[in-house]
């Protein structure tokens, strides 16, 4: 057989294979995903670039698929929340805690993160709200829950944002409790140029 011919089999059935190799792995990996993350995935991407509309229909449709889809319920809470639809986001929020306090495992770390940030992502409208005792109560319980996942921004985020003065959890229970031990017409409760800095929880 031809040296050159025989080298041009050898590279085209290598390439054949890493191609078969890669689709495979590529068709596994789809097909085999948890019901609802698909819709989930493209929502959170909708999300971040602030189409809600189009974020809220694709979470909706995840719920459908899997009505107990944790990251769909978190996801389309903080929709409500983004857009100031402060009592719906609260409901949303005590849907998603509810679920997790009924079915969350000692050992998943990652659902305790979800919960911790659901507390806090329900203190923040609550908080919005007015309703200055429930947030700090979701505060503290988002805290004694997992204040790893609620403790702010990291160094990057403050570098790429340029804000050393993110708003985070314990920050704002901590102000929050010490106004509520003043004198009602002694508390100022909210300090806009602050407030606007304080971000939702997404684990």
């Amino acid at each position: 057989m031809n040296p050159r011919i025989l080298k041009r089999f050898i590279i085209l059935m290598a390439v054949l294979t890493v191609v078969a190799f890669l689709t495979t792995d590529f068709w596994r990996s789809w097909s085999e995903r948890p019901p609802g993350d698909l819709e989930t995935e493209l929502a959170s991407q909708r999300l971040e670039d602030k189409l809600y509309d189009q974020a809220l229909a694709l979470y909706d449709q995840a719920l459908k698929i899997e009505p107990n889809h944790r990251g769909a319920l978190m996801g389309r809470a903080i929709v409500f929340l983004q857009t100031e639809q402060l009592s719906k986001a609260v409901s949303a929020f005590d849907q998603l805690i509810e679920f997790l306090e009924k079915s969350l495992e000692q050992d998943d770390l990652t659902g305790r993160g979800v919960l911790a940030a659901a507390y806090a992502n329900r203190g923040i409208a609550r908080d919005r709200m007015g309703e200055f005792e429930k947030a700090l109560k979701d505060y503290v319980k988002s805290l004694n829950t997992d204040e790893t996942s609620v403790e702010g921004p990291g160094t990057i985020h403050k570098i790429l944002y340029g804000s050393e003065r993110v708003s985070n959890v314990r920050s704002r229970a901590i102000y929050i409790y010490e106004q509520l031990k003043k004198p009602e017409d002694q508390r100022v409760m909210r300090i806009p140029e602050l407030d606007q800095l304080q971000r939702m929880h997404k684990p």
